[in-house]
């Protein structure tokens, strides 16, 4: 009361206004307190839950609750009936999984074995194969026997190994550049292993020489031996002719082209114990598949243009551009045709001539449409495709019409 009256009443009231803010800074002090271990319980309340969680991904005989509780011991229990409800189902898919029929797993592996081989080609191969053999047939009827049926079968077989045979070292050696251009193939999309690969490789190369070396003579063994170095030159390090565009259609022009056209006849003429000699039409056939070959050569890498181009490799396609390399093949073919159409007009007597004009006369108009198609979607992936297809299609109809010329 003394100190109040000494006071002046504007020191009172300044110490009354000092009080009232140091108060309300002390009930502010105390909400902060309050959050703070508000947050804390929080905080242990989740780290209780972490714990809980951590405890309860542990395998079953870890599982301990260590409070003596009996709503801990019930949680426990559910937890462990949840945890051994999952394993069966875990291990009720797996047993699912792993027990596939055996028929399912033979036809997997024979569709990938079948990828491996390249149909197309072994169309070609069937298809060529028997023109040039009905063709040097139809030359000399008398001599036909069916005791030559089984040797002509066997014949087939080999040329499917030999076949296989290259086109399946392809894969092994290209299995990165087929993942970006090819994927489907069973090599690179992982069907086939490079170990099966390698032993199917090898079954189908030794069984090919096996055959023509038994039941062929020599020049024919020589020239079997022949196409499958250059097969294998064509794709394995450190020659791998491939990657240079002039090696690589010459050798599959060989190969697709002489090679199987002189072979193949040489080998029928020598079954039916005849000496070798050409015919107007196996001389056409063998120039006309060495130039459709060398087409084949070139164009068979517009589909592959991007994986060449990161795998490092030179093709026409990567070093001057898709639509030149489509117009020089297409060009080739018109060359294939109209030099067929000249032959049957100047040699009229030698070849049927209206079946000779006619059809190679509609194939070239096809050719043309084809490619001016192939222009006309800007060269795409997808038109690329139908292109290099139709190719193959114009060289299965030569071999089909073969025998009628």
């Amino acid at each position: 009361s003394l100190i109040t009256r000494s006071l002046s009443p504007k020191v009172i009231a300044e110490i009354i206004m000092s009080t009232s803010s140091i108060q309300s800074n002390f009930a502010y002090s105390k909400c902060i307190i309050s959050s703070f271990r508000a947050k804390r319980a929080k905080t242990h309340t989740i780290k209780a839950s972490c714990e809980q969680l951590r405890w309860a991904k542990s395998v079953p005989n870890a599982i301990k609750l260590r409070s003596s509780s009996i709503e801990a011991r019930q949680k426990s229990d559910r937890i462990l009936r949840s945890f051994r409800l999952t394993r069966l189902d875990i291990c009720a898919t797996a047993t699912a999984t792993s027990s596939e029929p055996p028929s399912q797993g033979v036809a997997a592996y024979s569709s990938a074995v079948w990828k491996f081989l390249r149909p197309h080609t072994i169309r070609g191969t069937i298809l060529g194969s028997f023109a040039i053999v009905t063709t040097a047939l139809l030359e000399n009827p008398s001599a036909i026997t069916w005791s030559l049926v089984p040797r002509a079968f066997m014949g087939l077989i080999a040329l499917l190994c030999g076949n296989g045979y290259i086109v399946g070292i392809n894969q092994i050696y290209d299995e990165d550049i087929d993942k970006i251009n090819k994927p489907f193939l069973p090599v690179a999309s992982g069907e086939l292993t490079k170990n099966q690969a390698w032993v199917l490789c090898a079954i189908l190369a030794a069984g090919g020489l096996a055959i023509v070396a038994t039941l062929f003579d020599l020049l024919i063994a020589q020239l079997y031996s022949f196409g499958l170095f250059l097969g294998t030159i064509y794709s394995v390090p450190p020659l791998r002719l491939k990657q240079s565009a002039v090696a690589a259609f010459m050798i599959i022009a060989t190969v697709r082209g002489f090679l199987l056209s002189f072979g193949v006849y040489h080998a029928t003429r020598a079954a039916l114990g005849l000496a070798f000699k050409w015919s107007p039409q196996i001389m056409f056939i063998t120039c006309f598949v060495t130039v459709f070959a060398t087409v084949i050569a070139i164009t068979k890498d517009l589909p592959d243009t991007e994986g060449d181009r990161q795998g490092g490799i030179t093709t026409f396609s990567t070093k001057y551009g898709e639509r030149a390399v489509a117009v020089v093949g297409s060009g080739l073919l018109l060359v294939c045709y109209f030099g067929a159409i000249g032959a049957a007009i100047k040699y009229a007597s030698l070849f049927n001539a209206p079946v000779m004009i006619g059809a190679h006369a509609i194939a070239a108009v096809a050719t043309i449409y084809s490619t001016w198609k192939l222009d006309s979607d800007k060269y795409t992936q997808e038109a690329i495709q139908t292109f290099y297809r139709f190719i193959w299609y114009l060289l299965y109809s030569e071999y089909i019409l073969l025998p009628f010329l």
